[in-house]
């Protein structure tokens, strides 16, 4: 090489960063962001319209063929599943429509044999998403003609499901029959997963409807997982729900775990129950320092943490967005890198990629149009501004147009390396994928959309589906007051149930807050302490319009001391979304194994065996609407 080059190859190097930057800066610019956003769009109506016209009223779309089939109870499933994705682009006319048509229409007494993961997070969270949207004239797309038929079809299809929690252990069985109950053949083994990812869908139905039931059994399903976790804080992947055995102990953030921990931080954020908070503290905590092989995921045993499989499993790739929600910005900018350049090598991430060959794991060669990646670029845009999350998702939405899109709508890819179709079209692609996609473009933009410039702040389900985080639905343990609340009473106590991990914490927190771009703030302190929730179902004093959607705040004069109404601060709901930073907690002594297992902490050699850390004292918000990169 001569000299010159040398020296060219030097500059190269040394100025390397601001080439990047400079690239970067020229990416994608804002009119390239509206075009962008208006493909998708049209995508969305590319696939909806074939599902409509081909395959409704079945479940799902066969885009290839142009028919329809039913995948999981034969209720129309795509629609429901997309109701607030029309909604959230505006379309009132389809949205009014499809809300109509379903409470004409739609069922479930029926003798079918139903998924409670899937029911719950597809079925019972559209019903819920749709009808919050419909019954509220503050999102704009009010349906005056609606009398809340929706949610009694998700309260009904809910106590068709309750059935499945009759277990020794609170963990529901896998699936249910909507007429008959739980089936006397029904396998008794379930996954972490399946019996975790209630909460935030049942959790909401309880408060809409003011029947607890509901949030009791999907919160005491989480605590009948947590209580069986290892030593190390970990959990398995599959358990037996009468015996409370692990099936299966292999630990990772990915296929048959993965929406545990998602929920854990959710429900806390939604609900406000700190108890959630402390176990996501300690679950987050084992996760970084056993499964995490920075930039990767691995899956270990759940008691030595052992290495079971190199393995870079598609579902993963949700947990850089997770930890956009907890404040740990840079391994989630590092993973999604290392998570996007599977992307980039097969134009999509395979159902699995091993490791230690750095291959398509043989057997896990598909891609059924997953929205996690996608998810995951989402939110780190939100909360860095870096345009280069913008070229990502520029290069998805390509990968999507050029290899999966078919007569009808959008196909599976059966083999990433040779971009194979399938003829399959998943509801869960109208209800996350496509809006995931939308949304990042719509930010770059300039947002006009009801996430971004709504009345509220909202949590997206594990299904994509719009949840809105609100005084009426989130302050109910702080002596919110309105019509049909649980109040407040001094003569009524009960004890509410603290695990292990809620109380090592609560000696070490001492207060959170909640921040947006504005100078209004809703803040909380408390001494943390194992107290009694006190709720009783009554008429309260009612609300204002206003207060009950978060123009004021309002405290019972019954409160308790330590929990005066001179610690509360009056609180505005804005609509600039906030980024909440928890606390990692550790614990002084090991929880027990409650499989009766002891196995010493594993580790490989040379691995880093301390966990990341976060400020134990001062809690932090990301402001996601500021343009600066993190």
């Amino acid at each position: 090489m001569g000299a010159a080059n040398k020296t060219l190859l030097l500059i190269l190097l040394l100025f390397s960063d601001l080439f990047v930057c400079e690239i970067l800066a020229e990416g994608v610019t804002k009119e390239e962001a509206k075009q962008l956003r208006d493909e998708v769009r049209e995508m969305f109506y590319h696939a909806f319209d074939g599902y409509m016209k081909h395959a409704f009223p079945h479940d799902e779309l066969k885009p290839l063929s142009c028919g329809g089939e039913d995948t999981l109870g034969g209720y129309a499933l795509t629609l429901i599943d997309s109701l607030d994705t029309l909604a959230l682009l505006g379309d009132r006319e389809r949205f009014s429509t499809s809300v109509e048509w379903i409470g004409k229409n739609l069922r479930f007494d029926i003798n079918k044999t139903v998924s409670i993961f899937e029911t719950t997070i597809r079925i019972l969270g559209g019903l819920l998403s749709a009808h919050l949207i419909a019954s509220d004239y503050n999102t704009g797309m009010r349906i005056p003609s609606y009398e809340d038929e929706l949610l009694h079809l998700a309260e009904d299809l809910a106590r068709r499901m309750l059935p499945a929690f009759d277990t020794p252990t609170g963990i529901p069985f896998g699936s249910v029959n909507l007429m008959h109950g739980v089936d006397e053949n029904e396998s008794k083994i379930t996954s972490t997963a399946g019996g975790g990812t209630l909460t935030l869908e049942f959790g909401m139905l309880s408060r809409l409807t003011n029947d607890p039931i509901f949030e009791e059994v999907t919160k005491n399903a989480v605590l009948g997982l947590w209580a069986r976790r290892s030593r190390i804080n970990l959990v398995g992947a599959h358990i037996d729900v009468f015996s409370g055995e692990w099936t299966q102990k292999d630990a990772g953030i990915g296929t048959s775990i993965d929406s545990f921990y998602e929920y854990l931080l959710k429900a806390y954020i939604l609900f406000g129950d700190e108890e959630y908070l402390f176990i996501f503290q300690e679950a987050y905590r084992a996760a970084m320092l056993y499964l995490h092989n920075d930039p990767w995921y691995v899956e270990v045993n759940m008691n030595s943490a052992a290495l079971v499989w190199p393995l870079f499993n598609s579902l993963q790739a949700f947990w850089p967005g997770l930890q956009v929600l907890a404040g740990d910005i840079e391994p989630a900018i590092r993973t999604h890198a290392a998570f996007f350049s599977v992307w980039k090598r097969y134009g999509f991430t395979p159902e699995g990629f091993n490791l230690a060959t750095f291959k398509v794991q043989q057997g896990q060669k598909s891609y059924p149009l997953r929205p996690e990646l996608i998810e995951s670029t989402y939110w780190l845009y939100k909360a860095t501004r870096n345009p280069r999350f913008l070229d990502a998702g520029r290069d998805m939405l390509a990968s999507l147009q050029y290899a999966a899109r078919c007569t009808c709508g959008y196909c599976h890819i059966s083999d990433v390396e040779f971009h194979q179709q399938e003829d399959h079209m998943e509801s869960f692609f109208l209800a996350e994928t496509v809006k995931y996609l939308w949304l990042l473009f719509d930010l770059a933009a300039g947002p006009d959309n009801l996430v971004e410039n709504g009345p509220y702040q909202y949590i997206f389900s594990t299904e994509g589906h719009l949840l809105p985080v609100t005084p009426q639905v989130s302050l109910v343990s702080e002596h919110c007051s309105y019509l049909g609340a649980y109040c407040r009473s001094s003569s009524s106590r009960h004890e509410t149930y603290f695990s292990d991990a809620a109380r090592d914490s609560a000696a070490t927190n001492t207060s959170e807050s909640f921040t947006n771009t504005n100078s209004n703030t809703l803040s909380r302190s408390d001494s943390r302490k194992s107290r009694s929730s006190g709720l009783i179902k009554g008429y309260c004093p009612g609300l204002t319009h206003g207060q009950r959607y978060g123009i004021s705040y309002v405290a019972s004069d019954d409160s308790p001391e330590e929990e005066s109404s001179s610690t509360k601060q009056a609180a505005v709901v804005q609509n600039s979304s906030t980024i909440l930073v928890v606390s990692n907690q550790s614990s002084d002594s090991p929880s027990s194994d409650a499989d009766g297992d002891h196995h010493d902490n594993h580790h490989e050699p040379g691995e880093d065996q301390s966990a990341p850390q976060l400020d134990n004292e001062t809690s932090q918000i990301i402001d996601v609407t500021n343009e600066e990169e993190v």
